[in-house]
């Protein structure tokens, strides 16, 4: 397929085009060509500052007919900035030619939310009814987004974080969108009522404690995402089924690499990776009092899935391609 020109493709215009139920949609069918061993996807690549890191994540995906590169950074003492700022590159795998670069800051805070979402549709108990936030930044609004297509039975959230206005400021824009009832808690209390926990924090020590783990809750550990980062009693993972994404990135940078590091854990303590569960290779959960927890670390796949559909809805027609900056490389 021959090509010309190269759309650069800003965070506005992915937002008129996708949102979370087509997020959740591309990430879950990710999550399924990664059980299936369709993707070529070597682990993510940290070059580490002084205040923060840089992460490469490549990926080809043979039958969606697409390769990419997602670079995203985290610097988490930005305040004019974000503090995840992301740029994914689409590449056509037949002639190498670059077929869009794109802001990825809004895929990444959209699949992220996707992926704990696909995961408590698969781990999470069928009768879940409350969930429990810890850490309410953009992050955590994007997780319960999510949660609210693959688990539309939650009906109340409680929301812990260190800034009391913040864990307000969130139930008041939970409560007014999806229509549920939401209040700020302390984190005990959060994590003892919850059947569904998120942990959405920079912690690099554990702020869940074992014993408020109540049997049957489901975790979405989503906080720890570079190496020294935890957020679990590692206990509750010696007593859970853990699943992660992806065994590499979680046993270096995932919720589950501190513990691992210490000897506290194994990788015989870890069930699977959300894949085999996706493809039904596995199931995760075998009875309502078990404790399950899905450590996230973010698959390229789910970047670069999401980044094609963007791609493919914005240049479907000539008049749509003719709305989009274009560049030519060669």
């Amino acid at each position: 397929m021959a090509h010309n020109d190269t759309y650069l493709i800003t965070s506005s215009e992915i937002e008129a085009a996708f949102g979370m139920p087509d997020a959740v949609k591309c990430v879950e069918n990710a999550f399924r060509l990664y059980g299936e061993g369709k993707v070529q996807m070597p682990p993510k690549v940290y070059l580490t500052f002084e205040k923060g890191d840089l992460r490469c994540m490549p990926v080809h995906a043979p039958t969606l007919g697409i390769a990419g590169v997602k670079n995203v950074n985290v610097h988490a003492t930005n305040r004019e900035l974000p503090t995840v700022m992301a740029l994914i590159s689409l590449v056509d795998p037949e002639t190498g030619f670059p077929l869009a670069v794109m802001d990825g800051t809004y895929i990444t805070n959209l699949r992220t939310g996707a992926a704990g979402a696909v995961a408590a549709k698969y781990l999470a108990r069928q009768d879940a009814e409350v969930a429990g936030f810890l850490g309410v930044g953009r992050q955590a609004q994007t997780q319960l987004d999510g949660l609210m297509i693959t688990r539309p039975g939650i009906r109340k959230v409680l929301a812990c974080d260190l800034d009391a206005e913040k864990a307000r400021a969130f139930c008041r824009w939970g409560a007014e969108r999806h229509g549920i009832e939401a209040a700020p808690s302390s984190a005990e209390a959060a994590v003892r009522a919850s059947d569904i926990l998120v942990t959405v924090t920079p912690a690099r020590e554990p702020i869940v404690r074992d014993e408020w783990v109540r049997p049957g809750t489901h975790i979405n550990a989503i906080g720890a995402d570079a190496p020294g980062k935890q957020e679990l009693d590692p206990s509750i993972l010696r007593r859970a089924q853990v699943v992660t994404d992806n065994w590499e990135q979680a046993s270096h940078s995932g919720e589950i690499n501190v513990p691992l590091a210490q000897g506290l854990i194994t990788r015989e303590d870890i069930a699977c990776d959300i894949g085999d569960v996706v493809t039904g290779r596995k199931t995760a959960r075998s009875r309502p009092d078990q404790v399950t927890v899905f450590d996230s670390t973010g698959l390229a796949v789910q970047d670069i899935s999401c980044a094609l559909a963007v791609y493919a809805k914005l240049t479907s027609t000539e008049g749509a391609r003719a709305s989009l900056t274009r560049i030519r490389f060669f």
